[in-house]
């Protein structure tokens, strides 16, 4: 896992466009329910690409690069603070129709290995209650008016 991390030294908390948010955001759904069970294995990491690539999600990222995505949110949703890298990945495309997509994919993903274990039922019921309550990501609204309309309208 390091081999890939430290050749690509990308970086997931920020990622700067709306396509490497959905496509961190798919990711790490694949990466938390592979965890879950303590063990990450290679048919988890390849079901996560092949359900990527199957509805062409992330056409512009290369395979590399999202197995290191992968590698990357795997290892660090083994810390303490893993509830908020999923919630933080999540949140920038919470308004995106992403929802049965990583629903689906948390599925094909505990089942990839063909041992469904407990942990990732419990993941995969996480995910569920995540798609529905997570806070919504604010529009960005572009004005004429500038900053003092802007703020006028959030009094």
């Amino acid at each position: 896992m390091s081999d890939a991390k430290t050749s690509n030294q990308i970086e997931i908390t920020e990622p700067s466009s709306l396509n490497e948010q959905a496509a961190a955001a798919v990711v790490i759904v694949g990466a938390l329910v592979a965890v879950a069970d303590r063990r990450v294995s290679p048919v988890e990491r390849d079901e996560v690409i092949r359900f990527i690539r199957d509805r062409k999600l992330a056409p512009h990222i290369a395979d590399e690069r999202l197995c290191a995505m992968f590698d990357e949110l795997a290892e660090r949703l083994e810390e303490p603070d893993f509830a908020n890298v999923v919630i933080d990945t999540l949140r920038p495309v919470s308004n995106l129709p992403l929802s049965s997509h990583l629903v689906e994919l948390s599925e094909r993903v505990a089942a990839a290995d063909e041992d469904v274990h407990p942990h990732e039922v419990q993941a995969i019921k996480l995910l569920r209650l995540l798609t529905l309550v997570l806070p919504r990501a604010k529009p960005v609204v572009a004005s004429a008016a500038g900053p003092k309309l802007q703020a006028a309208s959030k009094e």
